[in-house]
């Protein structure tokens, strides 16, 4: 084993390779641009994980939305078709009947989705979207502030009109230094102080508009305008180590129970189910990440056969060689390792070099990023961990091995007395 790995063995490895260095690049290039391929897939495959994860930052991936919608099946007497509300009472059902439920925030919308709602400072006016929200909605979807702060449970207790008001809120109705926080709006006629201003990242690709939203707290939105215990809809996030997509049909029974819904009327609640859509997310990359090997050792692959095919010309070259060694005492495995190790240091300094050339080029992408706005992009921070170039490394000598193993046979079967006449 010593004598395999002296100096002179490596001397004869590397007369061999360099004594048709243009050959040798040629072949070893299938390999290097295997690995190539297989690295900057990887790495492709991480930015755009990065960059769809990035929309999901802050935000409790593991919840669900549900609204009261109408009913369609008829139930003790009530006809289908009937329109139905949640209670705020229905919060505490929820909370109390259904274990490992982290929040349950009651919501409401002022308008339509992003309807045009009047709001007035001064001589200034704008349409804005205005949510009724508990202080725990901010644990649920992301959202920085800026100044000032969020809701709190002092303002739902007191039913205080206050608001925390987006960036695009402020740029529309405030002058560009001016001092937001003690300020007051109206909102439809009914006057808020402006306790706070947030920015917040994109859940829907549209930033702009996810910044000229107002939060109220929903006690005062309920009395502000005439809501009652109305509840338009509701953000339910379960624990760590719980699935909402599993707790989910406890929540819809006991709704359904509450408010003489038909036990199988799946179409009287609505519900969007981010944790179920997250999950897909998961199993798409995991399929990227597939690909990308299958791909990239396809390609590999390529690589490795025109090295088993060098070798097998080299075996040929040097025929005579092996005979005269053979005659000399040398033992079949000391040939056939000869080989191996010829074929596994050709693959290895091939896709090293690959290795190099993808990480320059990840380099080179990422620092043309870091001087770029990101937070909003689909595509971030390319990059492999060191588990991936281990595995690629497991790959190289695998494969270095698998290419030298039908040389390395075709060389112990040649006898010596036929080797030593060949020219």
């Amino acid at each position: 084993m010593n004598k395999m790995f002296s100096r002179d063995s490596w001397s004869e490895i590397i007369d061999a390779l360099s004594s048709n260095w243009f050959r040798t690049v040629l072949t070893s290039f299938g390999v290097l641009w295997g690995i190539f391929i297989l690295v900057i897939l990887l790495a492709a495959g991480k930015g755009l994980e990065n960059g769809v994860k990035q929309g999901f930052d802050g935000m409790a991936t593991n919840s669900m939305f549900m609204w009261a919608q109408t009913a369609s099946k008829p139930y003790k007497g009530l006809p289908k078709g009937r329109r139905y509300n949640f209670k705020i009472d229905d919060i505490e059902a929820i909370k109390q009947s259904v274990p490992n439920l982290r929040f349950v925030s009651p919501r409401n919308r002022l308008g339509g989705h992003r309807g045009s709602n009047n709001v007035v400072r001064g001589i200034n006016t704008g349409a804005f979207s205005v949510y009724g929200d508990y202080p725990e909605f901010i644990e649920q979807q992301p959202m920085d502030i800026i100044s000032g702060r969020f809701i709190n449970y002092s303002d739902i207790n007191d039913k205080r009109k206050v608001a925390v008001i987006g960036g695009g809120v402020r740029s529309i109705l405030y002058e560009p230094n001016e001092e937001i926080i003690g300020s007051y709006i109206k909102i439809n006629g009914v006057t808020f102080l402006v306790v706070g201003s947030y920015k917040k990242k994109s859940s829907d690709g549209d930033a702009e508009e996810d910044q000229k939203e107002i939060y109220i707290p929903f006690t005062a939105f309920s009395q502000a305008f005439n809501m009652g215990d109305k509840v338009g809809w509701m953000a339910i996030t379960a624990e760590d180590g719980s699935s909402i997509t599993e707790l989910k049909e406890r929540v819809f029974n006991i709704v359904k129970s509450r408010h003489t819904i038909h036990p199988d009327d799946d179409r009287a609640v609505g519900h969007f189910d981010l944790y179920k859509e997250y999950s897909k997310i998961n199993g798409l990359f995991i399929a990227l990440n597939f690909v990308a090997y299958f791909v990239g050792i396809l390609v590999l692959l390529s690589g490795i056969i025109g090295i088993s095919n060098i070798m097998l010309i080299v075996v040929k070259e040097r025929t005579k060689e092996i005979g005269i060694r053979r005659a000399l005492g040398a033992t079949p495995w000391s040939i056939r390792a000869q080989i191996l190790l010829e074929s596994i240091f050709l693959t290895i300094i091939s896709g090293m070099a690959g290795i190099v050339l993808a990480s320059v080029l990840l380099a080179i992408i990422n620092n043309i990023l870091d001087g770029m706005d990101t937070s909003d992009m689909m595509f971030i921070n390319p990059s492999v961990n060191i588990g991936v170039i281990l595995i690629a490394l497991t790959i190289l000598i695998i494969s270095g091995l698998l290419a030298g193993l039908i040389p390395a046979q075709t060389a112990i079967i040649i006898k010596p007395v036929e080797a030593l006449r060949t020219e």
